[in-house]
């Protein structure tokens, strides 16, 4: 689908004056950024509005303004389920692990990344644990921002009518300029904006139609008349009702936030633990405005394209269509390039957890572990063009599957990462064996139980990913616990056989 309404120009205009502001925003990072903690963690120097605002911008991604309201434009409130269960996640991660994350991460050896909080928090001289947990980052992460730049490039080619190749290309090199040189201070700040922008864009968009519709009443009397089961969230967009294994499927995607390395490098990067409340009340008051929101773009599409009688081949570009249809080229502008903000939020995170665990986890620790804060800072960088060279190849097939694999690397890091984390927050006694029993139970269960369908196995795979991985911990470790006092009343008979 190829928008022609509005000139070009403007938009294109409009997406070079944002380009450049966030270039600016690399280079202030750049003079800002002397040590590797600075280029990983910011120092740990932000306060709580830029943590969380980063937090959730970075989370969300370009699904948050093409997936859901796509979403909600085709299966109606079924989709509130999703935003629930999104909701519910990200105030469960600000709540349970926020606080204790930046405390135990700074305790344990100022660990940067999460892999070496694994390693110093169980002791692991073997490193094992650190390169598992390393390996896992950079294999889902490449997939990932090559997720994100496929869906730029389509956005580039819809907006402009450029070839796909030279938009993707054009996308990552975008990305890749202010994350190189600013790090961590460049990739919070401009998610600060481009969080700002989303909401904006997805505020404004669902008013609008509203008002061009004739109000609200009009908008539910439309979806009534068309199809009124879009208006059930207990029922599909045929009228039947949803049963167990949708909702639980859509509700355990807030399990997964437990285990996303690039949440969950806001924690450890935000000033001070006293600043958590008050990052998590903006957290989740912004998730919950662009939730609702977004749900609501997709329902008032529907209204408008019925009232207009336009067709729509691809529910996700319900927003592009509106943005097109209801405002000025400029204004246009402005809120698509919110639709790259999305896109770039998500792939600059992904790209900096994946140089860091590059940098700190495999070239300082496995190669140089006496580099220099120079060595470790210019690998991170290094790490960055590697990955996203590799992100940008894999993403040039515009037929690709790997969108798909978002859906995919959020199970696999949910269940493999998340009961890990948790508990190793809450139960001293957890050991390093229970830690890498969970992790790779976790990661196979989700590899296994995608490759199955029918029945039980509809079930998306986070959620046994997630059950199964908790248990191989706790019983790993309760038999890692016994074994240790096995081992010492052992050692206590034989001192007292010799006395």
């Amino acid at each position: 689908m190829t928008f022609t309404s509005q000139p070009e120009m403007a938009v294109l205009i409009t997406f070079l004056i944002y380009f450049a502001g966030m270039l600016a925003m690399g280079y202030y990072a750049w003079r800002k950024t002397v040590t590797s903690e600075d280029y990983f963690l910011g120092g740990r120097s932000l306060g709580p509005w830029p943590t969380a605002l980063s937090a959730s911008a970075s989370d969300m991604s370009g699904w948050l303004l093409l997936g859901l309201p796509g979403y909600a434009f085709a299966s109606g409130l079924e989709a509130f389920w999703l935003a629930a269960g999104i909701l519910g996640g990200t105030w469960l991660n600000w709540l349970l692990v926020a606080r204790r994350l930046r405390v135990f991460s700074q305790a344990a050896g100022n660990s940067l990344t999460l892999p070496e909080y694994f390693s110093n928090r169980f002791q692991d001289s073997s490193r094992t644990l650190q390169t598992l947990t390393a390996s896992f980052i950079l294999l889902f992460f490449l997939f990932y921002t090559s997720a994100g730049l496929v869906a730029g490039g389509k956005l580039f080619e819809t907006a402009f009518g450029i070839d796909y190749t030279l938009a993707v290309v054009i996308g990552a090199v975008g990305v890749i300029s202010y994350t190189l040189f600013g790090g961590y201070l460049a990739v919070c700040w401009t998610d600060v904006v481009q969080g700002l922008m989303m909401a904006a864009a997805l505020v404004l968009v669902p008013v609008i139609a509203i008002n061009q519709s004739g109000g609200i009443e009009n908008v539910l009397v439309n979806m009534e008349y068309h199809n009124p089961a879009l208006l059930n969230p207990l029922t599909n967009k045929d009228g039947e009702p949803l049963d167990w294994i949708i909702i639980c499927s859509l509700l355990g995607w807030g399990l997964g936030y437990f285990g996303q390395p690039h949440i969950l490098a806001r924690f450890k990067g935000i000033r001070s633990e006293q600043d958590m409340p008050a990052a998590r009340w903006v957290a989740v008051g912004w998730s919950s405005i662009c939730l609702v929101a977004a749900v609501l773009v997709g329902l008032t599409g529907f209204a408008y394209t019925q009232n207009t009688g336009q067709v729509i081949s691809d529910p996700e570009e319900i927003f592009m269509l509106l943005v097109n249809s209801l405002f000025h080229p400029v204004v246009a502008g402005i809120l698509l390039a919110a639709i790259l903000a999305a896109i770039m939020s998500t792939a600059d995170s992904q790209l900096l957890v994946c140089s860091t665990a590059f940098a700190e986890d495999f070239y300082k620790d496995m190669f140089h572990r006496e580099a220099s804060q120079r060595q470790v800072l210019w690998a991170g960088r290094i790490g960055v063009i590697v990955i996203a060279t590799l992100a940008t190849l894999l993403a040039l097939n515009p037929e690709s599957s790997v969108l798909g694999m978002v859906a995919y690397a959020w199970a696999g890091f949910g269940a493999a990462f998340g009961p890990a984390l948790l508990i190793s927050l809450f139960w001293k006694t957890m050991t390093r064996n229970g830690a890498l029993a969970g992790i790779l139970v976790g990661g196979a269960t989700v590899v296994i139980w995608s490759q199955l369908d029918g029945g039980l196995f509809d079930l998306y795979e986070l959620l046994p990913g997630f059950v199964f991985s908790t248990l191989a911990i706790v019983l790993v470790s309760l038999v890692d616990m016994q074994r240790t006092e096995a081992s010492s009343i052992y050692l206590r008979l034989r001192g007292e056989m010799a006395d």
